[in-house]
């Protein structure tokens, strides 16, 4: 064990980088189709998002104007569910987009 220890300080001590030199790249032909793949998914998700969102305000307008109590509480939790699937969609596309963007 103090053999290698003596190497890598030894190693670390003459300049050498412990961590290779590697820049992670994303083949060409996968680039475009997989850019175009989160486009869509992350563009549908949060049209979707949106739909839940204007479905559950619309639940809460019918539900208090008629008294129905369980169905405008069911609108107000689909708006925030809505707000935070969205959220939620916009940012992890976001990040899968920088980690594939990170390669060029």
């Amino acid at each position: 064990m103090s053999q290698l220890l003596h190497h890598v300080v030894t190693y670390l001590a003459d300049g050498g980088d412990p961590v290779p030199k590697f820049e992670p790249t994303v083949p060409d032909k996968l680039k475009d189709p997989t850019s175009k793949i989160l486009g869509w998914a992350a563009g549908l998700g949060l049209a979707l998002a949106v739909l839940g969102g204007l479905t559950g305000w619309g639940c809460v307008a019918i539900g208090h104007n008629s008294e129905r109590a369980g169905l405008a509480a069911r609108g107000k939790q689909a708006i925030l569910w809505s707000l935070i699937a969205g959220l939620g969609i916009s940012v992890t596309s976001g990040l899968v987009a920088m980690f594939y963007n990170m390669g060029k």
